[in-house]
């Protein structure tokens, strides 16, 4: 895989504030993008075929999504791994913290193509000059899509301001349809607020250290009450194996 552009100045930041926004337009080029994410189209589509996130539903909360494993090595080997849960403790979830959470995979197709190929590749690139002693890392990715309806805002973390409980986070745009807020907010460990932006358009991202900050995103209503509305996002974590 060709290497990626200089992502110094992003990696900078990281070091100095504990979270960066990174518009779309940088993001295309720090992928390489449309080159290297040749089966982008096919990635944006799969988020119509997300499954129900069950153990939400039984709070009436509505959001889908589906969920893979891999391990990934500083030399650039990866290996996606059998199906297996989701797990975060109490601590760093009290919604749903200490139990086995089981999600429908994400597509093989989906799962091992070029989009989700390049967007490892650059994390582990960037992450790894951020731990440059770790030699494997367990990566987790979450499809998310967040639904809004009339008088039922969408939660993109209903769990509120929280850690993941892993080392770092990207959380990638990858669509927005008929809704407004959804704004990221960035907190230290004593709660005091660091910074917010909003992911508006394809691409644009997040980046976070989770051990140095605390992040949350506000919830998101239907501009238009009588058409679907929904919010659309990768998470990728990164936690040493």
């Amino acid at each position: 895989m060709s290497p990626h552009p200089d992502t110094s100045p992003l990696h900078s930041k990281l070091q100095r504030d504990g979270f960066a926004f990174v518009t779309a337009e940088t993001m295309r080029q720090l992928l390489g993008e449309p080159q290297s994410l040749n089966d982008w189209t096919a990635f944006a589509a799969s988020w119509n075929d997300l499954a129900p996130d069950t153990y939400l539903a039984l709070r009436g909360r509505h959001r889908r999504r589906r969920h893979a494993t891999y391990s990934v090595a500083a030399s650039g080997e990866v290996r996606r791994e059998s199906h297996q849960p989701h797990f975060q403790s109490l601590q760093h979830n009290a919604l749903q913290g200490d139990i086995q959470r089981w999600f429908r995979p994400i597509r093989p197709a989906i799962a091992d193509g070029a989009s989700v190929r390049v967007i490892i590749d650059f994390c582990r690139q960037l992450f790894g000059a951020m731990a440059p002693s770790t030699q494997h890392w367990h990566v987790e990715m979450h499809q998310f899509r967040i639904e809004a309806r009339v008088g039922e805002p969408g939660e993109p973390t209903p769990e509120g301001v929280h850690r993941d409980g892993v080392d770092f986070v990207l959380v990638l745009m990858i669509d927005r349809e008929n809704i407004e807020s959804g704004t990221t907010t960035i907190h230290a460990h004593d709660g005091c607020l660091l910074g917010s932006f909003t992911l508006t358009r394809a691409l644009d991202a997040a980046l976070v250290d989770d051990a140095r900050v605390y992040h949350g995103v506000t919830a998101v209503t239907p501009i238009d009450p009588l058409q679907p509305a929904h919010r659309d996002v990768l998470v990728v974590t990164f936690r040493a194996a």
